[in-house]
């Protein structure tokens, strides 16, 4: 069996003011080109479709056209809400998708109930465990009796994929493959980015929605993972388990990241063979710094989204207008001069706001801010403050 992993979406995405759905489409576009030339027998959608949960209605669209088109007879889709999915809408539009061979699950589900697809199900020879992201205080009614559900995170999370485990293995015997699609952080996974801000939602990265490595179960024979955007093996997985990744870079933070979808050729009791096949499509994503001279040379970076920090003496309050007026496609702009220390305050209990933006304006801009502007701001708070009372 050839499988086909693919995540993170984000579909409705915009970078800065531009809209970036010819862009989704070209990549989508991409991804269906590969499952009918490497003739995928099953497609697994691991989390994050849309970048909201009440997606634009041309997200809306796209998404579904993709999902209906990668499906047919013969190859069964399967697809799991992630962080950025709404489990409602995902529900809601099962019913109708299952009739065009695409199964979508929006919530975390018993084995015996939803949770787990099978040849029945699905019409090949895979058993799918479907594992959405689960969000810290929801309670999982098939695992209530544990009396655990306040318990650590990481724990909740390993003991579904387990009980998921034990029954696809027992379901798939020697006939079928065990498979698990699920949308998690684990720990040690690289974020890449250097720092820099990225596509990944920071509510949910960190300590209190991530699982260590042993959540990972050891029954499937691939683990189809989604939520972390550069494509990367899982960390001390006991079993193949993938990140697929997103197909576009997101933010900045991506900028160069090779984007991919992952292959896995599959047969019952055998090892997996895992190929990564690239995804090169999209404007790409830059961040550049120097003089104004210097960058108005460079023809390289005329087409790209930039992240522009410009050399200057001082500040520059038209920086911004013309950079736009050169640049088609800036994002962000600032300019990069030195700036004077600020003297650092205990606490900034008690302080007036007008004070408080007086260190923030000469910390930011390396001057101080003008006396008619803080009278100006003054004069609001005062209004705005004596309203209220």
């Amino acid at each position: 069996m050839r499988i086909l992993h693919t995540s993170d979406w984000h579909i409705g995405k915009r970078i800065g003011r531009f809209d970036r759905m010819p862009e989704y489409a070209e990549a989508l576009t991409e991804v269906e080109r590969i499952a009918d030339e490497r003739q995928v027998g099953l497609v697994l959608v691991s989390g994050d479709v849309f970048d909201r949960p009440v997606p634009p209605m041309e997200a809306l669209g796209l998404a579904l056209r993709t999902l209906v088109r990668l499906a047919d007879d013969s190859r069964p889709v399967v697809v799991v809400a992630g962080n950025h999915d709404s489990p409602d809408l995902f529900e809601t539009l099962a019913p109708l998708l299952l009739l065009e061979n695409v199964h979508i699950v929006g919530r975390i589900k018993a084995p015996d109930a939803g949770g787990l697809l099978g040849p029945d199900e699905l019409g090949v020879d895979a058993v799918v465990g479907c594992m959405p992201f689960l969000r810290e205080a929801r309670v999982v009614d098939f695992l209530a009796d544990t009396g655990s559900w306040y318990g650590q995170y990481a724990d909740r999370i390993r003991a579904i994929c387990q009980a998921y485990s034990d029954t696809m293995v027992e379901r798939a015997g020697k006939s079928a493959v065990p498979l698990l699609v699920a949308h998690f952080m684990v720990t040690g996974v690289k974020l890449g980015g250097h720092g820099q801000p990225r596509g990944e939602r920071d509510l949910h990265i960190g300590q209190a929605y991530s699982a260590t490595e042993h959540a990972i179960p050891a029954g499937p024979q691939y683990v189809a993972m989604g939520h972390i955007h550069a494509p990367q093996p899982v960390p001390g997985s006991p079993v193949p388990a993938r990140y697929a990744g997103s197909l576009l870079p997101l933010d900045f933070g991506e900028a160069g990241e090779q984007k991919s979808v992952v292959i896995v050729e599959a047969e019952p009791g055998q090892p997996v063979k895992i190929e990564e096949i690239p995804i090169d499509v999209g404007r790409p994503l830059m961040r550049i710094g120097g003089t104004w001279e210097e960058l108005i040379a460079r023809e390289d970076i005329r087409d790209a989204y930039l992240d522009l920090s410009v050399k200057t003496a001082g500040p520059e309050p038209g920086l911004a207008d013309t950079a736009h007026a050169e640049f088609p496609f800036v994002v962000k702009v600032r300019a990069d001069y030195p700036r004077p220390e600020v003297e650092q305050r205990r606490s900034r209990e008690g302080r007036e706001l007008v004070d408080l933006y007086a260190d923030y304006a000469l910390a930011a801009h390396g001057e101080a801010a003008d006396k008619e502007s803080l009278a100006e701001l003054r004069d609001i708070f005062e209004e705005v403050t004596g309203a209220s009372s």
